[in-house]
């Protein structure tokens, strides 16, 4: 009987993806490459556990404690689909007992179908002995999943075959690159999203007219930039170039009809944050990006991540217990910070409220096996542990 169990991380891309390309709907096939950092699983991840059986009827998925209904997403059934088409066919007509869960704290808001269809995809081809691309079957599950198939940085690859076996996932340097690379994320109040992501996007392709020239010439420009700011360790390009695209996807979404807005006012706080810290310490040594919503994720170098932290909660006041940090010592190196007289005042009179949570990640090396002894199946009974 094959049992697997596997951790997967979430990724923050750089470089956005935002839009398919015709036809590619359903094979979620991009309108252009995007670039990501692959975060450590630690603290947060996805994890699943697979058991191969003759002794169940049909395929069974548990999702944080809840049986789900297979039968009908389609995104699931099609992963299994392609895995079982490439499997040893002893394997094959076994059903699979999976039982996964997400560990981020639901005031995060983030989205874990990434860390998610990624850690579903590699145990599934670990326990099918599959030949199918961990990274083009976590796509069919979750378009941004695919680049948390490997650590470091991934660019995603948008391809040109209609049948999207050209799109897929490639590392372009591993997590030992540019290990002094840290991530941080703020987590902020937000309303419901009134147009989710994968309709705004669309929606932006049909009637944004920045996506024409993004798609041909901008993006595959700053990719080519990126990646060499990658390669130097630069980090002032790095995050030049960073913020440069992210402030480009709220000019999209903006010039959208009708317009489509993510970013809140606290969001705005921050990018106004940010550009101040950099300009009062004469450097660039913190760069911004955002996803199709309210929380700000941030990029910096270790030798000043205490200095920062420091600055982002002398700004937004937040409790310790909102901390989630990889290194839990991070607390007591930025309590140990006297802030900057030139960086104390930053926001005026914009009013000091806390974050949500404030999240704390190095750059991580993707999804990872784990013993039989940590997984989430109890293999004698047949259930979730």
């Amino acid at each position: 009987m094959a049992h697997v169990t596997v951790t997967a991380p979430i990724n923050i891309a750089f470089i956005k993806y935002w839009g398919k390309r015709a036809g590619g709907e359903t094979l979620i096939l991009p309108t252009n490459d995007s670039f990501s950092i692959t975060l450590s699983t630690e603290p947060f991840r996805s994890k699943t556990s697979v058991v191969l059986t003759d002794k169940i009827a049909e395929d069974e998925l548990w999702l944080n404690g809840k049986k789900s209904d297979f039968a009908s997403t389609a995104r699931l059934t099609n992963v299994l689909e392609t895995v079982r088409a490439t499997s040893p066919p002893e394997l094959a007509k076994l059903k699979a007992f999976i039982v996964s869960e997400n560990n981020f704290p639901t005031a995060a808001g983030m989205a874990s179908s990434a860390s998610g269809y990624c850690a579903l995809a590699s145990a599934l081809v670990r326990a099918f002995q599959s030949t199918a691309d961990v990274s083009v079957l976590s796509r069919i599950g979750s378009g941004s999943a695919c680049r948390s198939a490997y650590g470091g940085f991934v660019k995603w690859l948008m391809g040109k075959e209609e049948d999207g076996s050209d799109c897929r996932a490639v590392q372009y340097v591993d997590h030992t690159h540019w290990p002094e690379m840290q991530v941080l994320c703020a987590v902020l109040k937000g309303e419901q999203k009134d147009v989710s992501s994968t309709k705004g996007m669309q929606l932006s392709l049909q009637t944004s007219p920045m996506m024409k020239d993004r798609i041909e010439t901008i993006v595959p420009a700053r990719m080519e930039e990126i990646s060499k700011a990658v390669t130097e360790r630069n980090f002032d390009k790095f995050a030049e170039i960073t913020m440069i695209d992210s402030d480009d996807l709220q000019q999209v979404c903006a010039t959208t009809i009708p317009k489509v807005q993510y970013a809140t006012e606290d969001s705005y706080a921050m990018i106004r944050l940010i550009h101040a810290f950099n300009k009062a310490k004469g450097k660039r040594v913190l760069a911004y990006t955002f996803d199709a919503g309210a929380n700000c994720f941030m990029f910096t170098l270790k030798e000043n991540i205490a200095e920062v932290i420091a600055v982002l909660l002398h700004h937004f006041p937040t409790a310790d217990e909102s901390l989630c940090f990889n290194d839990t010592s991070l607390v007591a190196s930025y309590k140990a910070v006297e802030v900057a007289d030139n960086c104390k005042d930053l926001l005026g009179d914009y009013p000091k409220k806390p974050f949500e949570l404030l999240l704390h990640s190095p750059v991580g090396n993707g999804p990872q096996s784990l013993e039989v002894a940590e997984s989430l199946i109890d293999e004698v009974a047949l259930k979730p542990k």
